[in-house]
C-alpha cells in the first residue's frame, strides 16, 4: 500500500480550477479511510468516470466510490443543503446506499448556504461567479452573522433571531436591486428542514478526523477550485471566496498541519480558466490549438456548463502555485487532449512594458498587460481512448511507468518537471479511472481497482 497517504495527504488544484482533481482523489481514496473536503461549496465540480458510469460531485467528497472510505464535509466548507440532498438522492438511486450519518458526516462548524445567499450572489456581474451563494455565505461567516450547522437547534426556536436575520437579508437584497424578499416563517421552515434532514450526519468532524489519525488511519484532504483562485494568493479580485491552498487544508478539516506529509498539485497539460480575469497564455476558441483543446478536451464547466477559456501551459502560474503550496508531486491531466497538434508551447515567462518577468504580478491589471514568452516543443499524434488505455495498462502490467510513452511525450513531461521543480507522479490520458500512467514506484503506482459501491 503506498506510503504517500500516511498519515495525511492533500490534493489541490494547481491552476484556475477544473484540473481533474476528482480523478486523482478517487485514485488515492482507495488507500485512505477518510476523505475530507476542507473548503468551498457546490461551486466545485469533481467528475469521476467508472466505465459507463459518470459521477458529477459538487459537495460529496470524491472517496464516495469506495464503501470503506468515510466522508467529511469539513469545518471550512459552506454547504448548500438542498444541492447536497439532490446529490445524496442520486447516489441512493445509483447504489441503494444512504451514507449520511453512517459514513458521511457534516461538520457542525460548516456554514449553511441559504436561498438568500443564492439571490444575493446572482446579482454579481463583475467577477463571473457561479452564482451558487458561496461568496455571500463566506462574507456572513466573516461578519459573524452566518448560520452554522451547530446553530440550527437553537435558532429554529428563537423567533426574534429568525426575524432579525430575515430583516438583515432583505436589506442586503435591496442594496443590489433584488426585489424578492425572505419571509421569516419561510426562513424558519428552511432551517427546520435542514436540521431534520441532516441531524444524524452533523458531527464534530474535526475531533473525529483527529481520532482517526491517532488510530493510524489514512486521511485524504480534498481541495476545491485551484491555487490561482485563492482569495489571498490568487488573481484577485477574480478569485473564489476561500483559501484554496495547502495552508488551509488541515485548518479547514479541524486538524493541525503537522499531520500532512504529501501534497499533490493537479495541473492540466495545458491551461483553462472559467469566468473573468487575466489569462496571459489564452488562445482563441474559434480556431487553432485553442479550439482543439476546447473541443477535444470537452472544456465545459462541471458546475456551470460554461465554456472554459483555453491556452498553453503557463509555467509562471504553476511555479507561483508551487511556491504557495509546496507540492511533493504533480499530476498532469488531459495529456491526451494535446494529441494531434504539430507543436506544443509552454509559457516560460511574461513580457510587460518591455521587461521580462518570471513571476506573476500582484495586480490583475498588470497581469492583463502581460504577453506570454513561449518555448516550442514537438507535438505527437492523436490516439483513440482505447489506445491510451492500452498504453496505461501496459505500463502497469510491465512495471515500466512513464517509459511506456513515446519519447516526444516523455520529453514534454520532463520539461514540465524541470521548469516546475517538482516531480510528475502521474499522467492523466482520459476520463476513465484506468486512463492514467503512474511514475514507477510513485504514490499513484498501484493496480487499477473496480468501484466498490
Amino acid at each position: 500500500m503506498p506510503e504517500a497517504t500516511v498519515p495525511a495527504s492533500v490534493v489541490l488544484g494547481a491552476q484556475w480550477g477544473d484540473e481533474g482533481k476528482g480523478k486523482a482523489i478517487d485514485q488515492l481514496a482507495n488507500h485512505s479511510t477518510w476523505t475530507v473536503r476542507f473548503q468551498g461549496g457546490n461551486n466545485a465540480g469533481h467528475t469521476i468516470v467508472l466505465g459507463d458510469t459518470t459521477l458529477k460531485l459538487h459537495q460529496i467528497p470524491s472517496g464516495v466510490t469506495y464503501n470503506h472510505c468515510n466522508l467529511v464535509l469539513g469545518d471550512g466548507m459552506v454547504i448548500d443543503p438542498w444541492v447536497l440532498d439532490e446529490e445524496l438522492e442520486k447516489w441512493h438511486e445509483l447504489t441503494g446506499e444512504r451514507p449520511e450519518g453512517k459514513r458521511l458526516f457534516i461538520s457542525e462548524r460548516a456554514s449553511i448556504i441559504l436561498p438568500f445567499h443564492r439571490l444575493y450572489d446572482g446579482a454579481d456581474e463583475l467577477v463571473g461567479t457561479t452564482g451558487r451563494g458561496i461568496g455571500p455565505t463566506y462574507r456572513d461567516r466573516i461578519e459573524r452573522v452566518g448560520i452554522r450547522f451547530a446553530d440550527l437547534a437553537n435558532i429554529v426556536d428563537d423567533t426574534e433571531a429568525v426575524q432579525a436575520a430575515a430583516e438583515r437579508m432583505n436589506k442586503q437584497l435591496a442594496t443590489v436591486g433584488v426585489e424578492q424578499s425572505i419571509e421569516p416563517e419561510t426562513l424558519r421552515a428552511d432551517l427546520q428542514w435542514v436540521l431534520d434532514r441532516y441531524s444524524e450526519a452533523i458531527k464534530p468532524t474535526g475531533l473525529m478526523v483527529d481520532l482517526a489519525l491517532r488510530n493510524g488511519e489514512r486521511i485524504l484532504l480534498e481541495g476545491a477550485q485551484g491555487a490561482m483562485l485563492d482569495i489571498d494568493q490568487g488573481t484577485y479580485p477574480f478569485v473564489t471566496s476561500s483559501v484554496t491552498s495547502r495552508a488551509n487544508a488541515t485548518h479547514g478539516a479541524g486538524i493541525h498541519p503537522g499531520h500532512v506529509d504529501q501534497c499533490f498539485g493537479i495541473s492540466k497539460a495545458y491551461t483553462t480558466r472559467v469566468g473573468n480575469g487575466p489569462f496571459p497564455s489564452e488562445l482563441s476558441l474559434d480556431e487553432g490549438p485553442g479550439r482543439h483543446m476546447a473541443q477535444v478536451g470537452n472544456e465545459y464547466g462541471t458546475t456551470t456548463g460554461r465554456p472554459r477559456r483555453t491556452g498553453w501551459l503557463d509555467m509562471v502560474a504553476l511555479r507561483e502555485s508551487h511556491r504557495i503550496n509546496g507540492y511533493t508531486g504533480l499530476v498532469i491531466t488531459k495529456l491526451d487532449v494535446l494529441g494531434g497538434l504539430d507543436e506544443l508551447k509552454i509559457c516560460i515567462g511574461y513580457e510587460m512594458d518591455g521587461k521580462t518577468l518570471h513571476v506573476m504580478p500582484t495586480t490583475s491589471e498588470d497581469l492583463a498587460r502581460c504577453s506570454p514568452i513561449y518555448e516550442t516543443h514537438t507535438g505527437f499524434p492523436a490516439m483513440t481512448q482505447d489506445e491510451w488505455i492500452h498504453m496505461a495498462e501496459a505500463s502497469r502490467s510491465e512495471g515500466v511507468g512513464f517509459d511506456v510513452m513515446p519519447v516526444t511525450i516523455r520529453a514534454y513531461i520532463e520539461r514540465i518537471e524541470h521548469l516546475a521543480g517538482v516531480p510528475v507522479v502521474s499522467i492523466g490520458i482520459g476520463p476513465d479511472r484506468r486512463a492514467s500512467i503512474a511514475k514507477a514506484g510513485g504514490p499513484f503506482d498501484s493496480p487499477s481497482v473496480e468501484a466498490t459501491f
